[in-house]
């Protein structure tokens, strides 16, 4: 995995070298005392000529907005960056200026002066650094939570929990159910015709041991998940089979072979289970009929899980294979997907003309009859399900290869640290003095206490500001909004889900605040990893 790129990058409008780590929680300066780095910050890029300002009308001027740099910043993020857009692309207007604190409500305010490095180009992954009330002004409520797992469907009944995992049945297997059921009773009407109505009650109980069939191939893959530590979510069994949601990758090939052979090994097993109970029952009897069908359906379910294409566990086979020789899971997992449309393909055209050729045992058939219909409509389903199914693989892995690019340390806002009474007009100055885009609230020892919300900020009108306190808007730290600044990838979505927030304090490991981390950037940088080309 990359490891962050140094434990000092900023990530709020400062880029400082990562062998001196910024301090995120800087105390404000002074707007009223005349800052000696005005003129070096004016002359930092004086060769370069001033880009025009594009305000509409009753907008205010730029110098009372931010610096230059962070405007270029936010706008080169092309939505993706939090920084002065909204998640709209709506165009954002500017906020009035800063409202003085509430001890000199009558004194105009003025802007500290940037320092250098505050008019430094930020970190490229890192969110752009607008005042903090214009930005908060402009954030929505509903923008702020991490990247959501979805949640379990409960359209499906929970059948039990073997080994601690749920088992669903979708809605959709009653109609294979009953799909099962009706075809299976008309081979019945040929093979023993005595039964009568009683064949439909008899097919029902095979498209049951049937799916019993199949999910016992669906725990193989379970258990196994299990004994190499991996994290199952569900079994949840479908119109087409079952599927077992497996959270994370196998750690080497080998285990992802050993992961995709159980399940078509077990199959296998069970063929031979009911073979072997064949030699115990008369041929032509009702036990002969079922035992003979759940021989032949398990043999189908192993050959056809073992074609060498994803989402099919021959396909997770072939990209262990490939991933072995290469060392590169991606390439067996575009291999394998590659190959998997390959079969929808095959499956498509060809098992039509098997079965109108007769070569899957039937009689050739010259006519277009319902039959022919009814297999090339199966035909087309079990292709839409293949090529999806290997799309679908493709996207993951796309997913699992961006997701070391989310670093809490990259995305961390600059904070200041501020007393429970402060006014809110007076910590937005000193945030908007120091470059920082997020409020600690502490206590009088300096232990931080709660952060405060950007939805509360953009709630509070400007002329109440000065008389509204910061602890009225903030929220207390709880031990799951303190996060790692050294947490990337799928540990630092986890540690979101695991307790949901709009904003979370970030902290080195010595316990130091380093920062505050927005759920809405997390989402933002998610997106933005993932549009990026591989």
């Amino acid at each position: 995995m990359d490891e962050s790129g140094g434990s000092g990058q900023p990530r709020s409008g400062t880029d400082e070298s990562s062998e001196r780590r910024p301090d995120r929680t800087a105390p404000a300066t002074d707007p009223t005392r005349p800052d000696p780095t005005r003129d070096d910050a004016a002359h930092e890029d004086s060769s370069a000529p001033p880009a025009p300002e594009n305000r509409t009308e009753g907008e205010a001027p730029r110098d009372a907005r931010g610096t230059d740099d962070e405007s270029d910043a936010s706008g080169k993020d092309a939505g993706v960056g939090p920084a002065g857009r909204s998640d709209t692309d709506e165009p954002v207007q500017d906020a009035a200026p800063v409202t003085p604190p509430a001890s000199a409500p009558s004194e105009p305010p003025t802007e500290a002066a940037p320092t250098p490095d505050q008019t430094r180009r930020p970190h490229p992954d890192a969110p752009t650094t607008p005042h903090l009330d214009r930005t908060l002004a402009h954030s929505g409520t509903a923008k702020g939570r991490p990247p959501q797992r979805p949640k379990d469907p409960r359209g499906g009944l929970l059948m039990g929990r073997p080994f601690g995992v749920p088992v669903y049945v979708a809605p959709s297997w009653f109609l294979v159910a009953a799909l099962i059921t009706w075809v299976f009773g008309g081979q019945l009407d040929r093979v023993l015709p005595e039964l009568g109505a009683a064949r439909y009650l008899v097919s029902l109980f095979f498209a049951v041991a049937f799916y019993a069939s199949v999910l016992i191939h669906e725990l193989a893959h379970t258990v196994a998940a299990l004994r190499f530590k991996l994290p199952v979510r569900r079994i949840q069994l479908q119109f087409f089979g079952g599927v077992s949601e497996i959270e994370k990758e196998a750690e080497t090939p080998g285990r992802e072979f050993v992961l995709a052979f159980v399940g078509p090994l077990l199959s296998l097993v069970l063929a031979g289970v009911f073979y072997g109970a064949m030699q115990f029952v008369e041929p032509g009897t009702v036990p002969g009929v079922l035992l003979a069908g759940l021989m032949v359906s398990n043999l189908i379910v192993a050959a056809f899980n073992l074609l060498p294409g994803l989402p099919l566990d021959g396909g997770r086979m072939l990209r262990a294979v490939v991933w072995k020789i290469t060392g590169k899971p991606m390439k067996g997992t575009i291999a394998a997907a590659w190959v998997g449309r390959a079969l929808a393909v095959s499956v498509l055209v060809g098992l039509p003309w098997l079965t109108q050729s007769g070569a899957l045992g039937s009689d050739a058939v010259d006519n277009v009859g319902m039959d022919t219909v009814m297999d090339a409509l199966l035909a087309a389903i079990l292709a839409a399900i293949i090529w999806t199914g290997a799309g679908n693989s493709l996207r993951m892995a796309r997913l699992r290869e961006h997701l070391p690019e989310l670093r809490a340390r990259n995305l961390t806002r600059r904070a200041v640290p501020v007393e429970t009474d402060t006014p809110l007009s007076e910590a937005l100055r000193r945030a908007n003095a120091s470059g920082a885009r997020a409020l600690v609230v502490v206590d009088a020892d300096g232990n931080p206490v709660s952060l405060v919300r950007e939805a509360a900020i953009a709630g509070v009108p400007e002329h109440r500001r000065p008389w509204v306190p910061v602890s009225g808007l903030a929220q207390d730290l709880t031990d799951g909004m303190r996060v790692s600044a050294e947490l990337s990838g799928e540990e630092l979505l986890d540690a979101l889900r695991a307790a949901p927030a709009t904003e979370y304090l970030v902290v080195e490991e010595t316990g130091e605040i380093y920062g505050v981390l927005s759920a809405a950037d997390v989402e933002r940088a998610f997106v933005k990893a993932m549009a990026r080309p591989n």
